[in-house]
C-alpha cells in the first residue's frame, strides 16, 4: 500500500470514527514543556495564529473554529458547505497581512456547486464570527475527478504580500507536469485573485493557469515561509518511498511523477528536495512545517532558524537545521496524527493534533539555567551630555544562552519602557532642570527569569 493510500485511509478512518478525548502530552526534550491549549475539535486540518492571540482552526467538515484565551468558542467563525470525503473538505486558512485593520480571512475548501472543486474564498471578520454575506470567491480550482485524495490545501501570504496556494495533483501524476492545469502546482495570486505579471509562467500558460508559480508536486499538504529571509519550504507527501522537503523557488519543477525523492539518475530538469525521509511501517506523510524565527526567541539560541516538520502516522516532530547542512534531529514524539505546525511571535511552537482533536503548545522552561544575560547600553555613552527637553534614544544590546525575553529601561530607578525585540531601545524625554545627572539603566531578562543590568550616567545641560 502506498503512503498516499495510507494517508487517505487514515484520514477517512479519522473522519468516520468517534474518538474519546485523547489529549496526552507529547514527549519533548529536557528543558521544554508541552501543554494542551484547547481540545474538542472535530477532524481539524489546518490552523492560523492571529496577532491578538486567537487561533483559527479548520475542521474538515466545513467549520472554522476559534480558540480564544485557551477556550474553544462554541460558535464557529464560519461554516461552509463542503464535500469532506477522503481528503476533501475545509483544508486551509490564512489571515490577511493587514488583518488587524481589514479583518480579512481566507480559506481553501472543497465546494460542492456547481460541481465538486476546490475553492479559495475571503471573509470579513466581525469579532469572533464572519460577517454575514461577506464571502468573496477569490479563485476556483479545476473540477475534481472521482479521486478524493491529493487536494493540497495550504494557503499562506508570502513576504511579498501575495497569496501562495498548494494544490495537489488529484491523484493523477500527469497533472503535475503540464501548464494546462493548476493541479499538482504551487500557485501565486493577489489577495483579490489577480495574477501577478511576474509569475514565472505568465507568458507561457493561459488564463488562470498563469497563476502557476512552481510545478511537479504530488500533494503539497503544508508549506512555510521563514520570517526575515522569505525562504519557503514545501512539504510534499510521497507515494511509495519518500517524503520531501523542497526549497520553494519560483519556476521550479520538483519532478513528480518522474521522480519521488531524489531523482535517480540525477535529472537537471528537476529540482531535488533538500531533504527526504523514507516512509515505512511507522511513517506515512509529511504534514506540518514551521520555521523558528519568532519575534521573541524563547527556545535556546541554537534553535533559531530551524525548520520543524511532522509526520502524520509517525506522530513526531523533527528539526531540520539549514545552518548545519540540513541536518535532521529528533524533537517531539507521541503526538496523535499531527497535521499542522505554527510558531507564535512569542516563541512557542504550536501543533495541531488531529487524532486528539486538540492544539498543543511547546515552550521552553530553561529549568536549572542560572546564566544571566549579557547586556550593555550602547547609546548614550557614559558621562554624556544630553540636551534638556530633548528626546534621547537609549539603545542597548542583550544576548543570552536561552534567549532574551525583554529589556526594561529605567531612569533613576523608574521604569520608562520595555522592549521585547532586538535592537532594544527606549525614547526618553529629558526633563528641564539644568546640570542634573541621571542614571540610565537597561535590565535584560531571559526565559529562565535570570536578569542582568547595565548603567550609564548622563548630565542634562
Amino acid at each position: 500500500m502506498t503512503s498516499g493510500r495510507i494517508f487517505l485511509c487514515v484520514l477517512s478512518l479519522v473522519a468516520t470514527t468517534t474518538f474519546a478525548p485523547l489529549v496526552n502530552a507529547a514527549t519533548v526534550p529536557a528543558g521544554f514543556t508541552d501543554a494542551v491549549v484547547a481540545s474538542g475539535l472535530n477532524n481539524p486540518s489546518a490552523m492560523a495564529l492571529a496577532p491578538d492571540g486567537r487561533i483559527f482552526v479548520c475542521q474538515q467538515g466545513g467549520a472554522l473554529r476559534v480558540i480564544k484565551n485557551g477556550v474553544l468558542l462554541a460558535t464557529p467563525f464560519l461554516t461552509v458547505p463542503v464535500d469532506s470525503t477522503g481528503e476533501r473538505g475545509l483544508l486551509g486558512v490564512a489571515l490577511d497581512p493587514n488583518f488587524v485593520s481589514n479583518q480579512l480571512i481566507y480559506i481553501y475548501y472543497t465546494a460542492t456547486t456547481p460541481t465538486i472543486h476546490n475553492r479559495i474564498s475571503r471573509f470579513t471578520a466581525s469579532g469572533d464570527v464572519a460577517l454575514a454575506g461577506s464571502e468573496t470567491i477569490i479563485m476556483d480550482m479545476p473540477n475534481l475527478s472521482t479521486a478524493t485524495n491529493h487536494n493540497g490545501g495550504a494557503i499562506h501570504f508570502g513576504p511579498d504580500g501575495l497569496l501562495y496556494v498548494a494544490v495537489g495533483d488529484n491523484a493523477n501524476g500527469a497533472n503535475a507536469q503540464t501548464l494546462s492545469t493548476r493541479l499538482g502546482k504551487m500557485l501565486r495570486i493577489t489577495s483579490t485573485g489577480g495574477i501577478p505579471t511576474n509569475n514565472p509562467f505568465f507568458n507561457t500558460a493561459t488564463g488562470d493557469n498563469r497563476a502557476i508559480w512552481a510545478l511537479g508536486v504530488r500533494n503539497p499538504f503544508t508549506f512555510s515561509f521563514q520570517n526575515g529571509t522569505g525562504r519557503m519550504f514545501i512539504n510534499d507527501v510521497g507515494q511509495n518511498t519518500w517524503e520531501e522537503i523542497n526549497d520553494g523557488i519560483a519556476g521550479s519543477n520538483y519532478g513528480w511523477p518522474n521522480c519521488e525523492g531524489f531523482c535517480n539518475p540525477p535529472n537537471p530538469s528537476f529540482r531535488d528536495p533538500i531533504f527526504a525521509y523514507q516512509n515505512d511501517a511507522n511513517t506515512c506523510a509529511i504534514t506540518g512545517g514551521a520555521f523558528y524565527n519568532p519575534t521573541i526567541n524563547q527556545f535556546p539560541a541554537q534553535f533559531v532558524g530551524s525548520y520543524f516538520f511532522a509526520d502524520f502516522c509517525g506522530g513526531w516532530i523533527r528539526r531540520l537545521d539549514p545552518a548545519n547542512g540540513n541536518a535532521v534531529t529528533d524533537f517531539a514524539t507521541g503526538i496523535s496524527l499531527p497535521v499542522d505546525l505554527q510558531v507564535s511571535p512569542d516563541g512557542f511552537l504550536y501543533y495541531l493534533a488531529r487524532g486528539a482533536g486538540a492544539v498543543g503548545r511547546i515552550g521552553f522552561q530553561a529549568a536549572g539555567d542560572n546564566i544571566a544575560p549579557a547586556v550593555a547600553i550602547t547609546s548614550p555613552a557614559n558621562s554624556a551630555i544630553v540636551a534638556r527637553k530633548s528626546t534621547v534614544t537609549i539603545a542597548a544590546t542583550a544576548s543570552d544562552n536561552v534567549g532574551v525575553q525583554r529589556v526594561e529601561f529605567l531612569v533613576n530607578g523608574a521604569l520608562q519602557c520595555t522592549d521585547t525585540a532586538a535592537p532594544y531601545s527606549c525614547s526618553w524625554r529629558v526633563p528641564n532642570p539644568m546640570n542634573k545627572t541621571y542614571q540610565l539603566q537597561a535590565r535584560a531578562f531571559d526565559a529562565a527569569g535570570n536578569s542582568a543590568s547595565a548603567t550609564v550616567s548622563v548630565t542634562a545641560r
